[in-house]
């Protein structure tokens, strides 16, 4: 026994009903989606999309960092994405965490990550209008792209919109 040994099996049965092999890497609805890596969240289902009509980007709060941004660029240019839409999520883990707090507790199991950047979250509202911002005056990217930012409740399901 592994310790994949579950997913593997899980996949053997997804694998038998496959149906999506005619996709291609082009997001069909035009759409990137930033938003966190909490297991709460089912992007597609919750915006009413289906395998192959966005490109995902999840990370830890939903943040745009330079690798989001450097993702976004590449989604743009060779991928068909039109639009971005930031998302994150209430009762998020970076909201109730600093940096210094991930650091202390990394330290307490012997590791130094100092070096690391969390982008914890400890005003969502301002981080969300902030990485807007930093998405909307990017010069790598459209200036005339659509991009819009959106909180989702994690306990309704609901999406509440956020203006830059």
């Amino acid at each position: 026994m592994t310790a994949f040994d579950d997913l593997l099996a899980a996949n053997e049965e997804f694998a038998r009903t496959f149906q999506d092999s005619d996709l291609t890497g082009t997001a069909a609805r035009g759409l990137a989606v930033v938003t966190c890596m909490d297991s709460r969240i089912d992007p597609l289902g919750l915006l009413g999309l289906a395998p192959g009509d966005a490109k995902i980007l999840r990370n830890a709060g939903a943040r745009v960092t330079d690798d989001v941004l450097r993702t976004l660029v590449l989604a743009v240019y060779l991928l068909g994405v039109r639009r971005v839409l930031v998302m994150p999520h209430t009762d998020c883990g970076m909201s109730k965490v600093t940096d210094d707090d991930v650091h202390a507790l990394a330290a307490q199991g012997g590791v130094d990550t100092r070096s690391l950047e969390f982008h914890t979250v400890p005003d969502q509202d301002a981080a969300l209008r902030h990485d807007l911002l930093r998405i909307r005056t990017t010069p790598f990217l459209p200036a005339d792209m659509a991009v819009g930012g959106a909180i989702y409740e994690v306990h309704t399901g609901k999406l509440m919109p956020v203006e830059l």
